[in-house]
């Protein structure tokens, strides 16, 4: 795996997995027309994005089956055929589709080994990195759910297994039966409900963590505005989310702009976009491996890319920090 000279690659949790401190997230790449999409999406787009995230050092991505009903991993797949570059890929289970593309959940071994059968197929692997339970749910199935993945470990179809958005308790339940390698939170400065007592829980364990949406899934970029949020597509899901409405989005707005005066003040070697003093933010948690970086073009890779070496300051870190207390909503 090729990564840049002076980048620093770090553990996951028990496993031989060495990351880079940013990985390319492909949820947004799955495309428009499903309950969790954001809006349409060109599939070559997609690939030129992934490949300069890969020259520029990238050395993991995460996707799920779920993401685009399947058509991210598929993207994935068209991705590295393409490229000489061997990534990691990470992928999650447990969030299935019918035909109407209606979605459903499900732990269930004979539903999990058809997820993983499907995952294989679609990237074009025999072999997963890491393979993660997406949500714990159905709840009463997270031993079923993860008894299936140690066993699909074993046989050698899944290198690592990990959860994703679980909370301390079951987390315990799952290490009963076998190793926890990671476990994927949502994390961000707007975002710290498991500072308190998850990720505490994870370092003392052993657990790594790659967290998701460091930029608020684009909020804090930089690139949005109050007019650029009212017109995103109808069938993009952020329209309801709660950060992206008033009265939070004015607030998040201004936060922006402090991300970028911090951004201003540094070289990497010249100033950095918002969103990755953003992602540095949540990787100045020691409890954290990782985060999850999404981009949709290869433009957005290259704005984020500096996010895999800079590195906020005691001061920074402490200006933001203010900010965030002095004006909750």
């Amino acid at each position: 795996m090729t990564t840049t000279s002076s980048t620093a690659l770090r553990t996951l949790g028990n496993s031989d997995l060495h990351l880079t401190p940013i990985g390319f997230g492909a949820w947004a790449i799955g495309g428009g027309n499903w309950d969790y999409g954001w809006g349409p999406q060109d599939d070559n787009e997609s690939i030129e994005a992934i490949h300069r995230a890969l020259d520029l050092g990238v050395n993991w991505i995460d996707t799920a089956a779920i993401y685009g009903l399947g058509h991210s991993e598929e993207v994935v797949s068209r991705a590295l055929n393409t490229t000489s570059h061997k990534p990691y890929v990470f992928t999650k289970c447990s969030m299935r589709w019918d035909a109407d593309r209606s979605i459903y959940r499900s732990l269930k071994t004979g539903s999990l080994a058809e997820e993983i059968e499907a995952s294989l197929r679609r990237l074009g692997v025999e072999t997963i990195d890491l393979y993660q339970i997406h949500w714990p749910m159905p709840e009463a199935e997270i031993e079923e759910g993860w008894e299936t993945l140690a066993r699909f470990q074993q046989q050698g179809k899944l290198r690592w297994i990990g959860v994703s958005n679980f909370n301390v308790a079951q987390m315990k339940r799952a290490q009963q039966i076998a190793p926890i390698t990671s476990l994927q939170p949502p994390y961000s400065m707007l975002r710290r409900a498991i500072e308190e007592e998850i990720l505490p829980f994870t370092q003392a364990n052993n657990i790594g963590v790659i967290n998701y949406s460091p930029m608020v899934s684009g909020l804090l970029t930089g690139k949005m505005s109050a007019e650029r949020v009212a017109a995103m597509p109808a069938d993009d899901w952020r329209h309801k989310a709660v950060e992206f409405n008033e009265p939070r989005l004015s607030r998040n707005l201004r936060l922006v702009e402090l991300l970028r005066e911090i951004g201003s003040s540094h070289s990497v070697p010249t100033s950095v976009e918002p969103g990755v003093v953003a992602v540095a933010w949540t990787l100045r948690n020691p409890a954290v491996t990782a985060a999850i970086v999404g981009g949709r073009s290869a433009a957005q890779v290259e704005g984020l890319a500096p996010a895999l070496e800079f590195r906020l300051s005691d001061e920074g870190y402490a200006r933001i920090n203010t900010f965030l207390a002095e004006n909750p909503v």
